[in-house]
């Protein structure tokens, strides 16, 4: 969980009171120090999956790439420009901070990423950012990230399995999307972070309507469930060549 250099309960209440960029810029310094950083065994499984499914890319981009955790692993399978994208200015100074070589940071909103970024990249990977996305604005986001891809360009990302609602797990996820549809109903701005606006049908839906072709690899780290499934998957959406 939190360690003693992460954001005290205070700091956190008075985040989540703001907007989704104005609470990442405080969270910004002590980001790391939460359970919000991608694990590096996250990181680590997707990168070898990645090497091993696809090789190597040209260009990169990670999109909502917070404080950089998964640029080094960027820098490491592709050859050419490595670019992060994020919203939060603060979340972006922490970034600048141990930039990997030939890597740079564009302060964008993913929703409406800028036109120099078009046809440009040859891998799109993104981290634990969906929740800040609502059902209806997965079009214009998936849609931008095929403009931002070269054909036959591959957008990546892991996706777990479904939690089953016998699982306290589901319970306290149910619990918190509650807690912060109330929170958004009574409160402005609104903070959108959902852990339950992300399921794979009507995503996979999505990602088809946008252009995009779809395919799912097991992220063999994280095992499988009783039923035989992986617990984890890296899902490759790719852009026609």
């Amino acid at each position: 969980m939190f360690t003693s250099q992460g954001p005290t309960l205070r700091e956190l209440a008075v985040q989540a009171l703001t907007s989704v960029e104005r609470g990442y810029d405080l969270l910004a310094p002590k980001f790391d120090e939460t359970p919000f950083r991608t694990p590096d065994r996250m990181l680590d499984a997707v990168e070898e999956a990645l090497a091993e499914y696809e090789g190597s890319f040209g260009s990169g981009l990670d999109l909502c790439c917070g404080t950089g955790a998964g640029l080094p692993l960027l820098r490491r399978l592709c050859r050419d420009r490595v670019t992060g994208v994020d919203l939060s200015a603060g979340m972006l100074r922490q970034a600048a901070r141990d930039l990997p070589e030939r890597t740079d940071l564009v302060r964008a909103d993913a929703l409406a990423l800028p036109d120099a970024l078009a046809d440009s990249y040859d891998l799109a990977v993104s981290f634990g950012a969906f929740g800040h996305f609502l059902p209806a604005q997965r079009p214009a986001l998936f849609s931008g990230l095929h403009r931002a891809l070269r054909p036959g360009g591959v957008f990546a990302f892991p996706i777990g399995a479904p939690i089953p609602p016998t699982a306290p797990l589901w319970w306290a996820v149910a619990g918190f999307d509650a807690a912060m549809r109330v929170r958004n109903a009574v409160w402005r701005p609104p903070f959108v972070m959902y852990y339950r606006s992300f399921p794979w049908g009507p995503v996979r839906a999505d990602l088809r309507a946008a252009g995009f072709t779809v395919e799912t690899v097991p992220l063999a780290h994280f095992g499988r469930r009783s039923d035989g499934t992986p617990r984890w998957r890296l899902v490759l959406a790719r852009k026609p060549a």
